[in-house]
């Protein structure tokens, strides 16, 4: 009867710790699901939209912020409870099937666990967490936040033991680093949706021209010094306001003696109010104007260095509600001029009113290739023609050309670099005017 009686309690024992280790396993697989669908959630979630949703009071998405701040920590400590969980399931697994079907346990439990996780602990909540980035983040950051802050010690360790042995191979890295600038991920998110049809090609260009314009200098984009029509101070008042009414510009730099030596800058509306109170305030109006000085009226000139960026000039302008500036050098040497517009064009395009001169910059030819002028920026003709040529050593494309050929070339010679062919067809003097560009 004893016996019976020890029998039923180490059966009654033994099914008790059976279902004990399957429960436990089940759990163990659910906290491994957690750990994998949130890694996933954290990782691939928007951080624009997180930053909208923490506006509107969501603490899930401001706690998910945190988090996502130190990517490097977040992971580590989500991967480290994910293999915890995970080999914790697995031994549990391998004991209880090593009893049950004796040494053939082993491989079974290998079968079984790898099924099991693949399916239920990775490809279905990282499945879920894709779908619902957004959602999942915000519900499970509190949660991964406390176990981030219960495995930094443990996560730290490992991260300046990882750094040791790569720099013992001869590796540095940079705990500071960021993997990717802010402006390079959104650049290639923008450049990605373009190619798969979300974003169009006149949206690109805006978009990838304003956030370019921290990056380039005015020297860029300038009116060269050479096309910069001026005002010679000592010319007769007569002859200064034909100049001015026949000029497409609106502003034009006042002169005296040197083209160099800028003393002023006149505005038509200015110069017309003026001549105007000349002419109706007395009956000898026309013999008043021949007294007229134009720097009465002349502005003062406002200079920048060449080396400013587009971004903080814009600023300058907004900020002296000026539109005009002249371009100097390091040694004050006047390289041209810039205006608002000029920026305002990197971004939405060729602006161009009633007054503007219509320039053909680009002539397709039946070829294939397009007759460009000489003064035309590397990046116009990039966005024009969906190129990509670099512009790093030369802002137009006779720059380029001159610098890769080390010379300044003649009519008629042609050279290959970058993937493309480039024939001078016009020059003048030592300035390339015009060019045939052809991708090879």
């Amino acid at each position: 009867m004893e016996t019976e009686i020890a029998a039923a309690a180490t059966s009654s024992g033994w099914d008790a710790a059976l279902w004990g280790t399957i429960l436990a396993v089940l759990g163990l697989l659910m906290l491994s699901a957690f750990f994998s669908g949130s890694e996933t959630a954290l990782t691939a979630a928007s951080r624009a939209k997180l930053h909208g949703l923490s506006d509107k009071g969501s603490r899930g998405a401001d706690t998910a912020l945190r988090l996502t701040e130190d990517n490097e920590r977040l992971i580590g400590a989500v991967l480290l409870g994910n293999n915890l969980v995970n080999i914790l399931a697995t031994s549990l697994a391998t004991s209880l099937l090593t009893v049950l079907f004796g040494d053939s346990g082993v491989a079974l439990a290998t079968l079984v666990m790898t099924a099991l996780v693949l399916i239920f602990a990775e490809v279905m909540p990282k499945t879920y967490a894709i779908t619902n980035a957004e959602t999942a983040a915000t519900r499970v950051a509190p949660v991964i936040s406390v176990v981030v802050r219960v495995f930094s010690p443990v996560v730290n360790a490992v991260r300046w033991l990882v750094r040791l042995v790569l720099g013992l191979m001869g590796v540095q890295t940079d705990p500071e680093a960021s993997i990717m600038a802010a402006q390079e991920e959104i650049a290639g998110a923008i450049a990605l949706h373009h190619s798969e049809g979300g974003v169009m090609r006149e949206e690109r260009d805006r978009l990838l021209g304003a956030l370019d314009l921290g990056q380039r200098e005015v020297e860029e984009i300038m009116l060269h010094r050479q096309s910069i029509e001026l005002i010679d101070a000592s010319d007769p008042p007569q002859d200064i306001l034909s100049q001015c009414l026949k000029s497409p510009y609106t502003r034009l730099p006042v002169f005296r003696d040197d083209p160099e030596n800028i003393i002023g800058v006149i505005h038509a509306k200015d110069l017309l109010r003026a001549v105007e109170t000349l002419l109706r305030g007395s009956e000898n109006g026309l013999q008043n104007l021949e007294n007229f000085n134009v720097l009465d009226v002349a502005m003062e000139p406002y200079f920048v260095p060449e080396t400013t960026t587009l971004d903080d000039q814009m600023r300058q302008f907004l900020r002296r509600k000026s539109h005009f500036a002249l371009v100097v050098d390091e040694y004050g040497a006047l390289r041209g001029l810039i205006t608002l517009e000029d920026i305002l064009e990197e971004i939405v395009g060729e602006i161009a009113d009633e007054h503007d001169e219509e320039e053909q910059t680009l002539t397709p030819e039946a070829d294939g290739s397009v007759l460009v002028e000489g003064g035309m920026t590397i990046r116009d003709l990039n966005r024009a023609c969906e190129w990509q040529l670099p512009d790093d050593e030369a802002n137009t494309v006779a720059g380029l050309v001159i610098h890769e050929a080390q010379t300044i070339p003649t009519v008629g010679q042609t050279f290959n670099f970058h993937g493309f062919r480039f024939q001078v067809t016009g020059r003048e003097r030592n300035r390339l005017t015009q060019i045939r560009v052809r991708k090879i």
